[in-house]
C-alpha cells in the first residue's frame, strides 16, 4: 500500500510502498477513506511523543473508513461497516477501562504513535470491539474525521472537564482545530466564548463559529487582563488548545475566582516547563484540570447534536489534499499557519 513515512525524527517525510497490515485476533484493518492532518502528527514527526519508540513510522490518528479485513475474534463488525476511532484506544480489560476511561487506558493503543497510523491506504486498529465507532449513514468520509481527535477531544474538555455552563464565560487560547471545536461547543451550549490568538484570519473565524469576544495578543501586552476586562472579573473556565508554557500561565490568570483552567493543547519539548501562579491558584482557588482524548460513549451524543443541526465540524475543514499533498501540509505546521482543519481524502 501506499503511504507516508518518515525514518528519523524530524527527517524527511517521503511517500513509499509498504506492506498491508493485518488485523490481530481482536483487531481490524480499515481501508482509509479520509485522514485529518494533525499538530499531534508534527509533534511526532518532530520527536515530541515518547510513543513512537522506532522506525520506518507512518503517523496520523484522524481517520474515518471501510472495515476490509476483520480478525478471529472479532465477533461485532464485518467488512464493508463505515468506521471511526478514537485516536487513544482503551484496551478494555485494564483498571482504567474498567472504571469507564478508556482514554487513559494502561495498555493504550494510537494508531500513528504506538503503531503505523492512517497517513496511509489501509490501517490496523486493535481492540475493535471496545473502540470502533459506527458512521451514521448521512455523515460523510471528510466531516467524520474531522471530528476523530481535535474536536472530540475539545468535546470532552468543554464538557466532562471544564464542565461547561450556559452564561458563563469561556475564554479558549489557541483557536487552532482543537480551539475552534471548542469554541463551536461552548457557544451551542449557551456559553459566552472569547477567542484568544495572534491571526486576525483565525480571530475571524472563531467569531463565525460563535465567539462573542475576541483577543488579538499581538494587539495587547496582557491578554489576561483584557479578559478580565472583557468579563468584569475573569473567566469561568479557560482553555488552553495551543500548549504552550506561556499560554498555559495566561489561561490560568484569566479566571475569576474559583474559576477552571482545562489543558489540552501539549505542552512538549521546550514548553514542557509550565510556571504555574500557584499564588493565585491558591487565593482564587482556581482548578487546573488535564483534558486527554476522549470516550467513545461521547460519539452518540455528538452525532445527536449534528443530527439535530446545533453542530456541524464539517464548518472546521478548511482544506482537502491528497496524500502526496499531505507532505507540505506536514511540514508547514511549523509555521503556525493553517486555517481550520486539513483533511486527506485522496488516496
Amino acid at each position: 500500500m501506499k503511504a507516508v513515512v518518515f525514518e528519523a525524527f524530524a527527517g524527511p517525510v517521503t511517500i513509499q510502498s509498504v506492506a498491508d497490515p493485518a488485523p490481530t485476533r481482536r483487531g481490524v484493518v480499515i481501508r482509509t477513506e479520509a485522514t485529518g492532518i494533525c499538530r499531534s502528527d508534527w509533534h511526532g514527526w518532530m520527536g515530541h511523543d515518547p510513543a513512537i519508540t522506532s522506525f520506518p513510522h507512518v503517523p496520523g490518528h484522524e481517520f474515518a473508513g471501510v472495515i476490509t479485513h476483520v480478525g478471529a475474534d472479532v465477533q461485532k463488525w464485518q467488512q464493508g461497516d463505515r468506521v471511526t476511532a478514537p485516536f487513544s484506544c482503551g484496551c478494555g480489560v485494564c483498571p482504567q477501562c474498567e472504571e469507564g476511561f478508556p482514554n487513559i487506558c494502561d495498555n493504550e493503543f494510537q494508531p500513528g504513535f504506538t503503531a503505523w497510523g492512517s497517513f496511509a491506504e489501509n490501517v490496523a486498529i486493535r481492540y475493535a470491539h471496545e473502540n470502533l465507532v459506527r458512521l451514521p449513514d448521512d455523515l460523510d468520509y471528510v466531516a467524520a474525521a474531522g471530528l476523530a481527535c481535535r474536536f472530540m477531544t475539545a468535546f470532552r474538555g468543554v464538557i466532562d472537564q471544564g464542565q461547561v455552563s450556559e452564561d458563563q464565560w469561556v475564554a479558549v487560547y489557541g483557536c487552532g482545530g482543537v480551539g475552534l471545536s471548542a469554541i463551536m461547543i461552548a457557544a451551542v451550549l449557551g456559553a459566552r466564548v472569547i477567542g484568544v490568538d495572534l491571526s486576525e484570519e483565525k480571530l475571524e473565524l472563531s467569531r463565525s463559529l460563535g465567539a462573542a469576544e475576541t483577543v488579538n495578543v499581538s494587539e495587547t501586552s496582557d491578554p489576561a487582563e483584557a479578559i478580565r476586562f472583557l468579563t468584569s472579573g475573569g473567566a469561568h473556565l479557560s482553555i488552553d488548545a495551543f500548549g504552550g508554557a506561556e499560554t498555559a500561565r495566561n489561561s490560568i490568570l484569566s479566571l475569576r475566582k474559583r474559576g477552571r483552567h482545562v489543558q489540552i493543547g501539549l505542552t512538549v519539548g521546550d514548553e514542557s516547563d509550565v510556571a504555574i501562579p500557584m499564588d493565585q491558584v491558591i487565593a482564587r482557588e482556581i482548578e487546573i484540570v488535564g483534558s486527554h482524548g476522549f470516550r467513545t460513549s461521547h460519539y452518540e451524543e455528538v452525532f445527536r447534536m449534528i443530527s439535530d443541526g446545533k453542530l456541524d465540524p464539517g464548518l472546521l475543514v478548511k482544506k482537502t489534499v491528497s496524500l502526496e499533498g499531505a507532505i507540505g501540509e506536514l511540514e508547514s505546521m511549523a509555521d503556525f499557519d493553517s486555517l481550520g482543519m486539513t483533511v486527506i481524502d485522496t488516496f
